[in-house]
């Protein structure tokens, strides 16, 4: 079983987290069933960049993006070249270190607060 280490988030995962996770779920899935409260605005149907992670190592152990979720990824806040939507990235058998990054662009949840 692959290990995932998720880096240190101020909000949604303080001290960071080690977590062993099956090969073939999502990273969201992942980060929710370990109550990492990932944002995830569109329920995870590719239709927005709240789950906007950073495989910081392992990434070429991902399926890579398809042309929807690159699309997607180039009005995320904070992209990289190693950016990924957790919700269409699924556990391959290679350990990964994530980043979440610090903001995330919902208009949502940003429309109720002026």
């Amino acid at each position: 079983m692959p290990q995932i280490i998720v880096l240190p988030h101020a909000e949604l995962c303080p001290e960071g987290a080690v977590i062993d996770a099956a090969a073939g779920e999502s990273l969201c899935d992942v980060l929710l069933k370990h109550n990492i409260e990932i944002e995830h605005a569109c329920e995870m149907s590719c239709a927005c960049t709240t789950c906007h992670v950073i495989v910081r190592e392992g990434f070429a152990s991902l399926v890579a993006a398809d042309e929807l979720e690159e699309d997607l990824l180039d009005k995320a806040w904070g992209l990289t070249s190693c950016s990924r939507l957790s919700c269409q990235a699924q556990v391959g058998n290679a350990p990964l270190t994530l980043e979440i990054p610090k903001y995330s662009i919902n208009h949502s949840r940003e429309s109720k607060y002026p």
